[in-house]
């Protein structure tokens, strides 16, 4: 049965997802002010981080914690809060809920008990990041943050190496060379843009190939999104041994081999019966 959500034009109770800035307080907007004025309790990962920001606008309200480690019972609540009639807002440390932050339980648990989730237009790194980068930004995926394990790291960027659109992720400091590094070797030497302390007083974007920003990479400091081109398609046919090492590749990665067939017919256009042939030696 389908759900149909008209969000203003249905009474009751409320799950609003807040964005809120980056960086620059001066990018909040009115309208959030005004929700976070009118709910009855707010849903934050840092209940500090977010004290000190409500404090800035006047906001007085109630905080509840929402994290990643405690989100199936921080859904669990915030749906209980709806049930008893309260208006609920939901706000990241910086930038928009569910975005590389948590939330995702809590919008499915709030929307499967039949209640209202608006969002509200806002600040978003990662689209600061793309629309400056200089990069094509259509089409383009937003993966964020890969795993910390180098490992788990080069694995991931398997899955993605031969994806034409553009690739988006986020990554801490301490991680950006180890990263770039990876990146170089998985995808090869691409043009990539590295955006940090965006919004802030030392925004800075750094535009190159990888090896070049890999110079530079030592002494970044503050958060960073990475843009980085995707897989060149100049090459429209695909050899037989390029495509059973793209699947066995993807298996090594931890995936079944039918899915790894299925996911490079759907990355070079080539037949799933013709892969599929190669592979098993057809």
């Amino acid at each position: 049965m389908i759900q149909r959500q008209k969000s203003f034009e249905e009474g009751g109770p409320v799950l609003y997802l807040v964005p809120t800035p980056v960086g620059n307080l001066n990018e909040m907007t009115p309208r959030a002010v005004e929700v976070l004025n009118s709910v009855d309790v707010i849903a934050c990962e840092d209940t500090r981080n977010s004290g000190q920001l409500l404090k800035h606008f006047g906001i007085h309200k109630r905080l509840i914690a929402c994290q990643n480690f405690n989100e199936e019972s921080s859904a669990n609540g915030i749906v209980k809060l709806l049930e008893e009639g309260n208006n609920v807002a939901l706000i990241s440390d910086a930038g928009y809920p569910l975005i590389s932050d948590p939330g995702q339980r809590v919008v499915f648990d709030v929307t499967e008990a039949g209640y209202r989730v608006i969002p509200l237009s806002g600040c978003s790194a990662f689209l600061n990041a793309l629309v400056a980068s200089g990069l094509v930004v259509q089409p383009f995926i937003f993966i964020g943050f890969l795993p910390s394990s180098e490992n788990d790291r080069k694995k991931k960027l398997v899955e993605y190496a031969h994806y034409p659109m553009t690739l988006v992720f986020y990554e801490a400091p301490h991680r950006i060379a180890k990263t770039l590094r990876d990146m170089q070797e998985v995808l090869g030497d691409r043009r990539c843009v590295i955006a940090r302390e965006l919004t802030k007083l030392h925004e800075e974007f750094l535009r190159g190939t990888i090896s070049q920003l890999l110079e530079a990479a030592d002494d970044l400091k503050g958060e960073m999104v990475i843009v980085m081109e995707g897989c060149s398609q100049e090459k429209e046919t695909y050899a037989d041994e390029t495509l059973v090492k793209m699947v066995e590749e993807a298996v090594q990665s931890g995936i079944s081999r039918s899915k790894a067939v299925k996911d490079v017919a759907n990355k070079t256009g080539v037949s799933k019966n013709r892969i599929y042939a190669l592979v098993h030696g057809g």
